[in-house]
């Protein structure tokens, strides 16, 4: 369908991401609470893959895998607020699409922090702070040679945190102007308003809301990236999604702790699943309203997916953590093609570094040679034989970006199985620590084959093994 489309002209393309995502309480994926009705709806006239992985398990590492389309050992955006290494500052997807108009938007720091170092490449690097509804934007506009050291400054005289602050008397003041600028739309959201850093508040309906007014005024073609940040934390839906699953039948299954538990009881782990579930639900509807009712889906390419996703069992909470499970690395993909209106669905092992070449392939785009991902199968002229090479997830963010990893989590994903190696955690009793699951038999990962097939398990890890080796000696290793 795809080639047909080629001989036409270029067609617009969008990446809208939301932050923290799981395909593992996503209903279209199988989830048994209804998260997302609309999405399954749009799914009718997408591509849907069905086992596609991030490339890291937060923020920083999964969204720069997106943008270079290069795995975190590769780019080395691997602490919490790093950026690629200095060498890749020109190869990122808004570098390549050179010959569109580009603009990018964040809710996310993190993410606002990648486009920072690849703004050269963006046309209309929209700010972070134009769909808040209140936020530290005086601070970063008066010192901002100083951002970093003024807007902590700012937090701790201004922000009560936990309580307390290094000014009481200033905090309340603030806290009446803040609450008072607020005040109508705070009703809308019994949880209190979703924000970032405590009250640099937001409402994503008024986010949408701004770009499906603004997006038919954008030069054509274009390249469009739109990070929103729920479902991630703090879980904060519209009044009318609150409650949703609160008293439903869904019992999720009991899961041993793991060695990197953080101690979470299960009743915490499931009220904070069912608040994230309502959050999702409230991103659903949003979503359904931008591409359903707006009309981009006529003549543009649009992406929807995430950059890793959540985890509320084994005594972890969120994403935060060495652990490599299933719900924080399988993320959402659905790929809608311009004018198209009949959907199918893709079974094969995906990776989020496929998601820019497989873009310039559907837009007459050369893929540089940097790139490290596929064209994802059902677009690609030749099926790819090594295509499930390339599929990892990698967590270091106590690592030094400019030093061997030898503080890290690698998961690889080939056929059924998954491998996922641990190595110089102070967690694991020895030097390192694999894991081996069949996700096709066992999706929920509760049998470890590491002992029962053995030659499995050896395979994938010296393929592990070997591409750490490699990474790592241009660290010196």
């Amino acid at each position: 369908r795809a080639g047909k489309l080629l001989q036409g002209d270029k067609k617009n393309v969008l990446v809208i991401v939301f932050d923290a995502f799981s395909a593992h309480n996503i209903s279209l994926y199988g989830y048994q609470r209804d998260t997302t009705p609309n999405l399954k709806r749009l799914a009718k006239r997408a591509t849907v893959f069905h086992n596609h992985y991030s490339g890291g398990n937060f923020t920083t590492p999964g969204t720069a895998s997106i943008l270079t389309g290069t795995l975190p050992w590769t780019h080395r955006a691997i602490r919490m607020g790093g950026q690629v290494k200095q060498e890749m500052a020109n190869k990122s997807i808004f570098h390549t699409f050179d010959d569109y108009y580009r603009f990018s938007y964040s809710h996310n720091t993190l993410v606002n922090t990648l486009f920072d170092q690849f703004k050269s490449d963006i046309n209309d690097y929209i700010p972070q702070q134009k769909l808040f509804l209140l936020d530290d934007g005086i601070v970063r506009n008066l010192f901002q040679n100083d951002e970093d050291t003024a807007t902590v400054a700012w937090s701790r005289s201004m922000k009560r945190m936990e309580g307390s602050s290094y000014s009481l008397f200033l905090s309340q003041l603030y806290e009446k102007y803040r609450d008072q600028k607020v005040v109508d739309i705070k009703k809308l959201y019994p949880y209190g308003l979703p924000n970032i850093n405590t009250d640099n508040y937001y409402a994503l309906d008024q986010g949408i809301d701004y770009f499906k007014g603004n997006i038919a005024d954008v030069p054509k073609p274009f390249f469009g990236y739109l990070h929103f940040l729920p479902p991630h934390y703090p879980y904060k839906p519209r009044e009318e999604f609150v409650g949703t699953f609160a008293n439903d039948s869904f019992k999720p299954l009991v899961k041993p702790e793991d060695i990197f538990s953080e101690d979470k009881s299960p009743e915490f782990l499931d009220r904070s699943r069912s608040f994230y579930d309502e959050f999702a639900l409230n991103v659903d509807h949003e979503l359904f309203e931008t591409l359903e009712n707006s009309g981009i889906l006529d003549d543009t390419w649009v992406v929807f997916t995430s950059d890793h996703g959540e985890l509320f069992e084994r005594g972890i909470w969120m994403h935060s953590t060495a652990a490599l499970y299933q719900p924080i690395i399988r993320v959402p993909l659905l790929v809608f093609e311009p004018g198209t209106t009949t959907g199918r669905d893709v079974y094969e092992k995906t990776s989020a570094i496929d998601l820019m070449p497989t873009l310039l392939h559907l837009t007459r785009h050369p893929i540089p040679d940097w790139a490290e991902g596929t064209i994802l199968p059902p677009y690609a002229d030749i099926i790819n034989p090594n295509a499930q090479e390339r599929i990892f997830a990698v967590q270091a963010k106590y690592n030094e970006p400019t030093y061997p990893l030898t503080e890290v989590s690698v998961a690889h994903i080939r056929d059924n199985f998954k491998l996922t190696y641990y190595l110089g955690y102070n967690e694991v009793d020895e030097k390192d620590k694999f894991q081996l699951f069949d996700i096709e038999e066992d999706p929920e990962e509760l049998n470890d084959l590491s002992i029962s097939k053995p030659e499995t398990a050896s395979e994938l890890l010296n393929i592990v093994k070997k591409k750490l080796e490699d990474v790592n000696k241009p660290y010196g290793a």
